[in-house]
């Protein structure tokens, strides 16, 4: 009878592949900032012409996005990056906490108050664009961060993730607005995004980066998926997490 495989989890990686590792994160932070002040300026302008509520808000929130990306930034500029992890996942867990602030009193004063902007055609090109490269700087960074043990960089890349949720909400906001005039759709979307803000914000807080947990040889052999030493599986990942089955597809 043939018996079940046993998979190791893997090592931590060697200093060689953590140098190589830590340099990509700062690169793809010094990216995600670049974009994310160009962003801020574009949103804002084309926000204030056309009396948006949601470019400004969106504007905003990409200024609190370079914020969490300098906070990584700075903690990987350290000879000792783990050090500063901490104080990092901090300044990340605030951005969180007032980008979900910010979005819910302007969202609440959007719907109350009925105000209406008008068609913004920068504003759609904008969230487009963001829709497209946020996506892929996120995935580049949580990659790297998970494999670096890592939880400032992977809750980061949440940041921007949610930076992706945030164009669809504009993107889909002004769109409607402008083909319908429903101008309550991106105030109610808007307030979900506030909601999650606030749960990625108290995982940055705690340091629940879920999957970006140090992989080392202390941990004992475990059934590929199943938990092991310390309640994690054969992958690094603590349960309820899915990450293994995400990097697989």
């Amino acid at each position: 009878m043939d018996l079940p495989l046993i998979s190791r989890p893997p090592a931590a990686p060697p200093p060689a592949r953590r140098r190589v590792l830590a340099r990509r994160v700062r690169l793809l932070v010094a990216a995600t900032i670049t974009y994310n002040v160009i962003e801020a300026v574009v949103a804002i302008t084309a926000g204030t012409l056309a009396s948006s509520t949601a470019l400004i808000g969106f504007g905003l929130d990409s200024v609190i996005e370079v914020s969490s990306a300098a906070a990584v930034a700075w903690q990987f500029a350290g000879r000792d990056p783990e050090s500063r992890e901490k104080v990092a996942l901090r300044i990340i867990a605030f951005s969180f906490f007032a980008l979900a602030a910010y979005v819910t009193v302007e969202s609440v004063r959007a719907l109350v108050g009925g105000a209406e902007a008008e068609h913004s055609s920068i504003g759609l090109v904008l969230a487009a664009l963001s829709l497209a490269i946020m996506p892929v700087l996120s995935y580049a960074q949580r990659r790297a961060g998970r494999e670096l043990g890592s939880r400032s960089a992977v809750a980061d890349s949440k940041q921007t993730l949610l930076c992706t949720y945030l164009s669809a909400v504009l993107l889909v906001g002004l769109g409607v607005n402008s083909l319908f005039g429903w101008s309550w759709a991106d105030p109610i979307a808007a307030l979900v995004i506030a909601a999650v803000a606030v749960k990625e914000g108290r995982e940055a807080w705690r340091g629940d980066a879920c999957c970006a947990v140090p992989l080392n040889a202390s941990r004992t052999d475990a059934t590929a998926g199943e938990p092991g030493a310390g309640g994690v599986d054969a992958c690094g990942c603590r349960p309820g997490c899915s990450c293994c089955a995400a990097e697989a597809t």
